[in-house]
Formats: structure tokens, sequence, C-alpha cells
């Protein structure tokens, strides 16, 4: 027998598992890539996917920017084969990496067709299934797994494909030493979701809150766009994702007592972000605050601390589970299954 959002529960829980396997996938494949991050050193990668995935691939594309110094965009899987010239640069050499839970999205498999026709772009994938349509497409594969779900909401997936597309962009970039960095990572997240466990079902049963904002700078936008989208599925909430700054140009207006601004801290930027917290805190807004550590950050309602030591880049994993549980407890108090969100299905087949 199954309760509402048991898969959803017991996915979240065990994301740090699927951490460290889609590690040692990379591991055990680092050498088979080179050839794929030699092509994108003169050229563009487009990361594409849908939903869930194309905000990933809006963070991976910043990653490998970031970390290798090549030219990436992250791209909706439709508008390549709709809209192409938008997101195409002419005369560019184009690889392309299609980032897919399933391997089975028809908007997806068809960007990857179109690329590969049209731009003799050679295809890669970050998946989470084997023998799907989509591994039959790529050159290279790199498969987490343990990052299948029987949830439609994403959350295990997604956390797991972004651990291995830090990784693959570190050997991008010739810092082998990353991976062990991010080794880190699994027993950092137990014990994250340990100590948030209690203010993830307080927030997410607090039904004062009516609206979400949530807010990111950098690799951490594309973040805040996929915390947004789980607690939209989950929960049905009214929720929202804006740079930082950009969130004082107009979306502002709509804060009022009944408001949660969500903010995900840099560190490079934790200055100018952390102003536009406090100015929305003056405003009537509830503010919680996701960063490394908690240095002047006292006037936050809530506060979750990483406390990693880790790198910047390297820890964007750890912003995904209390969100998620957030959502999680949200839907619950709602009376909604989260395993199950209102009009979705896992994969878009058209």
């Amino acid at each position: 027998m199954t309760t509402p959002g048991m898969f959803t529960l017991q996915e979240i829980q065990t994301q740090p598992d699927a951490w460290a396997a889609v590690l040692d996938a990379v591991r055990e494949q680092a050498q088979a890539w080179d050839t794929f991050f030699a092509r994108g050193k003169d050229g563009l990668t487009l990361f594409f996917g849908c939903g869930s995935t194309h905000y990933l691939s809006m963070t991976a594309a910043a990653v490998l920017q970031t970390l290798a110094g090549q030219a990436a965009r992250g791209v909706p899987a439709a508008e390549l084969f709709l809209l192409p010239e938008t997101w195409i640069p002419a005369h560019y050499q184009i690889s392309g990496v299609a980032l897919s839970r399933s391997g089975t999205t028809t908007e997806t498999l068809r960007a990857a067709d179109h690329l590969a026709q049209r731009y003799a772009a050679p295809i890669a994938a970050v998946t989470c299934y084997t023998g799907t349509p989509l591994a039959e497409r790529s050159l290279w594969t790199l498969v987490s797994p343990e990052g299948h779900e029987q949830s439609v909401a994403q959350t295990r997936s997604f956390s797991s494909m972004l651990v291995g597309c830090i990784a693959l962009a570190a050997l991008a970039g010739g810092q082998p030493g990353y991976l062990e960095k991010l080794s880190a990572l699994p027993p950092m997240g137990e014990r994250l979701m340990q100590h948030s466990q209690a203010l993830a079902r307080t927030l997410g049963e607090d039904s004062g809150i009516a609206q979400v904002f949530f807010l990111g700078s950098g690799p951490r936008y594309g973040l805040a766009c996929e915390a947004m989208l789980k607690l939209k599925e989950m929960s049905l909430t009214t929720s929202e994702a804006y740079h930082f700054l950009e969130f004082r140009h107009g979306p502002k207006s709509m804060v009022d007592q009944g408001t949660l601004v969500v903010g995900l801290l840099s560190d490079v930027a934790r200055e100018a972000e952390a102003a536009v917290l406090r100015e929305m805190n003056d405003l009537g807004a509830r503010i919680l605050v996701l960063a490394e550590d908690g240095a002047g950050l006292g006037w936050a309602d809530h506060l979750v601390c990483f406390e990693s030591q880790l790198a910047e880049l390297a820890r964007l994993p750890l912003y995904l589970p209390v969100l998620q549980l957030f959502a999680y407890h949200r839907a619950l108090g709602k009376g909604l299954n989260p395993d199950s969100p209102r009009h979705l299905d896992a994969v878009v087949k058209l």
C-alpha cells in the first residue's frame, strides 16, 4: 500500500547515494569524454532539455563555461528545431549535450536529430536510463545509475545529473582533482537534510505563505527556476524565479506579508544579493537564505548554512534538498499528492 508522497520523499532522501553513484560513473568514463571536450574548445556547446532539464541545461552551461573556459549555452530543446537561428550563431562549430531523465522526451530527441543533421553536431547525453532512443543517438552517454524515479516531479534525477555535469565540466577544464572534492557531497547532503527537515516542514505547512519567489545569480539562477518548478508542480503554489538584482525591477511590487523570498546566495555576489533580500524583508516579505555560512545574515527569518568548505560550483547540489522538501511538505499540507502532480506526466511524448 502506498501513501501520498511516499515515492517523492524516498527519492529526495536517497539523493546522496545517487550523487555518489554518478561520480563513480564519471570516473569510469573520464577518458571516453576527452574527444567530446576537445571539440568544444573551439566551438559552442549547447546543453538542452525540457522542463526541469532545461533549467539544468542553464546551470550546466554556466558551470562548463566557468570551469573549462568553453563557450556554452543552455537552451529549451524545442527551440533548437523551431528557432535554431536564435541560439546558434552562423559558422560556429556546434556540440550538443542532451539532458533527459527518461531519454524518451520527444522534443529532446527532435533537437538532437536537428543538431546532428543540420549542423553535423556530435551529440552527448546525460540521462538516468540505458537503452533509450536518446542513448542510441548519442556518441557519449553518462547515465546516473540511481537517478531513476517513480514520481512525476524530478528530484533525485535532477540533482544527480547536475553532479554529473559538474564533474564532466571539471574534467573538460583539466581539473581531475575536482572529482575528489565532489566526493564530499554525499555525506554533506545527508547532514544537510537531517538538519533542515524540521524547517522544510514548518515552512511547508505554513498556510500564511501565499506566494514564493526564488532568487539566484549565475549558475544558481537555473537552480532557482528548478526550485520554483518543484513548488509549482507539487503544491500548486504561486511561485516565480528571478535573477537577484532583477527582482527590484518590477517584481518586488508583488511583495507583501504573505510572501516568502528564497535567496540562493553566492560567494562572489553575496553583498549585492543580501542587500536585495534585506530590502524585501523591509517591504514585509519573510526571507529564507541558503548560503555557505551565516556571517552577516542574522537578520534573515530562516537560514540554511552548508558549511561545506567546497568550491562555490562544487556545492551547487546542496541548494536543492531543502527546497524539494519544502515543496513536498507544502503539497501534503494542502492535501495534494506530490507523487502525482495535477495534469502532468513523467514524460512528454508528442
